[in-house]
């Protein structure tokens, strides 16, 4: 894909101040390249959204991404259902959607490298209202613990969510759930319900084990009912996808889910998403990556 002139939005805050200096050295190496660079970055993130859609109105050839999961959600709220590719400078705690790509998560210049021989890869989104995710909606257990890491302010990265687990597991029962899927009611108790578009998120724990960014379909994995010990004995699974054969896991491919259960907020991206009820479909080829 013929990319001339980029604008680059950075979280400088990203991955405690990674942002700012993985947005320097992959200017510099874009720019080595012949390509014009425009940096931007919001005051905060309204600020940053308004100016990623100017970008995109703007026609821009690229809009280039420069922090984490959360600058990426951002980031497609603009791009999302447009013309205009995006492309990704991890520089995040997580960096889910960098792994989806194989983008060099701790190489700034190896990742501007990789976006300039990028020819644009057509991906889905997922969809609720107007706001779209890339990753996973976390619906239940995994919501909580998100709920609480984003409170904590030590340790950082993958251990904030492991220690958030252990404490909300304490006093953690199964939720009530109302699922529609693609037009079937099913009412259940869960420990979680999580919606995948790609199969990972929280920095890599692949709960959507399977889940294919271009298929045209959501990926709704259930787990039911299990002991605390189970639960703590399966989580380590969840980094290499190995949970798939645990009695207590359900899996459905569907165009259209519709998630209630009382008390909970989503999170999606790692981003807080809304209260339940929600009703997801997929937005089949919505995005274009630079990858």
């Amino acid at each position: 894909m013929d990319v001339r002139e980029i604008v680059l939005l950075t979280n400088p805050t990203a991955g405690k101040g990674r942002g700012a200096r993985a947005r320097d050295a992959a200017s510099a190496r874009l720019q080595a390249a012949g390509v014009r660079v425009r940096t931007i970055e919001g005051r905060d993130a309204d600020e940053a959204l308004d100016l990623a859609r100017s970008a995109v109105a703007d026609g821009t050839d690229a809009l280039v991404l420069c922090g984490g999961d959360g600058l990426v959600h951002l980031g497609i709220q603009a791009a999302g259902g447009t013309s205009t590719p995006i492309g990704i400078i991890p520089a995040g705690t997580g960096n889910d959607v960098a792994r989806y790509f194989d983008i060099p998560r701790k190489d700034p210049v190896a990742a501007a490298e990789q976006l300039l021989a990028g020819t644009g890869r057509t991906v889905d989104l997922a969809r609720s209202g107007s706001t779209y995710f890339v990753t996973v909606l976390a619906a239940g257990f995994d919501a909580i613990v998100n709920e609480r890491a984003n409170r904590m302010t030590w340790p950082k990265g993958q251990m904030r969510y492991n220690i958030a687990t252990l404490a909300e597991l304490r006093t953690f029962e199964p939720l009530p759930y109302t699922l529609e899927l693609d037009g079937v009611t099913h009412t259940l108790d869960a420990m979680l319900v999580a919606v995948g578009n790609g199969p990972s998120f929280g920095g890599g724990l692949r709960i959507t084990e399977g889940a294919i960014l271009d298929d045209g379909l959501l990926d709704v994995v259930i787990i039911k009912p299990m002991s605390k010990m189970g639960l703590v004995r399966t989580y380590p699974k969840l980094f290499k996808g190995t949970h798939v054969t645990h009695p207590a896991y359900e899996h459905h491919r569907v165009r259209t889910v519709t998630v209630a259960a009382p008390g909970i907020v989503s999170y999606a991206d790692g981003e807080r998403f809304g209260p339940l009820p929600l009703t997801v479909e997929c937005a089949a080829g919505a995005l274009t990556v630079l990858a």
